[in-house]
């Protein structure tokens, strides 16, 4: 601008009339510079936001017919989490496994900042994961209210699964645990009543779930599934395998479960659904 007063009106005049003229030019100017520096500023946020709102990134070892397995693949879905599956059917002794995990045991998660690197048992990996980024509508930060959760959790696994176990194993051709009647070689007769003692005891725990645990609520955890009903869900799919009859708020509370979490429920419950249905095809045969 300028140079082109220069040659048009002669150097004494465009100097005496450039000075003021880039006065008064660079006032609107740096106005007009700072507003899209706020603006740029602005975008920017919203960048950081979505950088910080990226998926976690999760390593998953997992058995598909499993219950165990399927409650984290259902949480690790339900969370939002960029997960990456590895179906570890038939390499949970090989030594490369063993090497990291001597309990040669799934659902099994890696992440380097666990003081071995991975981490078994699908409760510990919830509780850690929900801990780790915050996931409190899973399990809630209230030491009462998670306490609850803790609870419904622990007698699960502690009461009612060994129950299912010992009814189900059997059906689904899984391995008993030593000691258990079915492990032994003790007339099938003697297992028959063993498991339907199993069956016939499932009853009572699951009651507590509804009359205490829940006490009213669509879930444990209130108004949102918690882990501990991710866990719970999971557990009473294995039931259908011996056609065991559930009672009305019992499939009730697994179909709202699975209508609030969706695809994140009914893929891998799909993935069990589909195993249980194969094995009572081949009993039939």
């Amino acid at each position: 601008m300028a140079k082109t007063a220069t040659k048009t009106a002669g150097e004494s005049a465009a100097k005496a009339a450039a000075k003021p003229a880039a006065k008064a030019a660079a006032k609107p100017k740096a106005k007009a510079a700072a507003r899209p520096a706020v603006k740029a500023t602005g975008k920017a946020a919203p960048g950081a936001k979505a950088k910080s709102a990226k998926k976690p990134a999760l390593k998953l070892s997992m058995l598909k017919p499993s219950v165990n397995n399927m409650t984290v693949r259902v949480f690790a879905r339900a969370a939002g989490f960029d997960h990456a599956e590895t179906d570890a059917w038939g390499h949970t002794r090989s030594p490369e496994f063993m090497a990291r995990n001597p309990a040669h045991l799934t659902p099994m998660i890696e992440d380097n900042s666990l003081p071995r690197g991975v981490l078994w048992e699908s409760c510990a990996i919830m509780q850690y994961l929900a801990n780790k980024h915050g996931l409190e509508k899973f399990y809630p930060k209230a030491p009462a209210k998670r306490a609850m959760v803790d609870s419904a959790m622990f007698y699960l696994i502690g009461t009612l699964y060994p129950y299912v176990a010992r009814a189900t194993y059997p059906a689904l051709g899984f391995p008993h645990y030593a000691g258990e009647v079915g492990h032994s070689d003790a007339h099938p007769d003697r297992k028959s009543e063993a498991q339907k003692a199993a069956m016939a005891a499932i009853a009572e725990p699951l009651e507590v779930f509804h009359s205490f645990f829940r006490d009213g609520k669509p879930f444990i955890g209130g108004k949102h599934p918690s882990i501990a009903d991710i866990r719970l869900a999971a557990t009473l799919e294995f039931l259908a395998v011996v056609d065991y009859s559930l009672p009305r708020w019992a499939k009730d509370y697994v179909a709202a479960i699975e209508k609030t979490l969706g695809k994140a429920y009914s893929e891998p419950a799909g993935d069990v659904r589909g195993y249980i249905a194969h094995v009572k095809s081949q009993a039939k045969a």
